[in-house]
């Protein structure tokens, strides 16, 4: 997995953003994103912030600015922002399944979508949703 090129996407993260999450995560608040993509974002945003301010200690940051994260967020990964998810049910054996494994444990998520499954949920983006924890 580690050898896995994954796309990337475009991101922006405002002032006020950046500040809000900040200082949600400096108070010991939950940050809960929406979307995979707002996750990979802060994720990125956070790494990329540890590995060039050298004042900022423990990664729990997230800077304002723009570009294209390219991380790759599979079970094992040590989130530095996100505590929790609210998504839709993605495609069976797809990266963006391993990131919601990530968050919320594999066994946990998999068990979901068994569920969903039986339930006739339904998937992809206009699909139904979940809450990650």
């Amino acid at each position: 997995m580690e050898d896995h090129n994954l796309h990337r996407e475009w991101y922006e993260i405002p002032v006020e953003a950046a500040r809000a999450i900040n200082l949600a995560k400096a108070e010991g608040r939950r940050v809960v994103a929406v979307g995979t993509t707002t996750v990979r974002t802060l994720e990125y945003a956070a790494e990329y912030a540890t590995k060039f301010a050298a004042e900022r200690t423990g990664g729990n940051r997230v800077e304002a600015g723009r570009g294209e994260a390219d991380v790759f967020i599979y079970p094992g990964y040590r989130f530095r922002i996100v505590d929790a998810l609210l998504t839709n049910f993605h495609l069976p054996q797809s990266t963006l399944l391993m990131l919601v494994c990530a968050v919320g444990g594999k066994e946990l998520v998999m068990s979901a979508y068994r569920h969903a499954v039986e339930a006739g949920y339904r998937f992809y983006s206009y699909g139904d949703c979940m809450f990650v924890d």
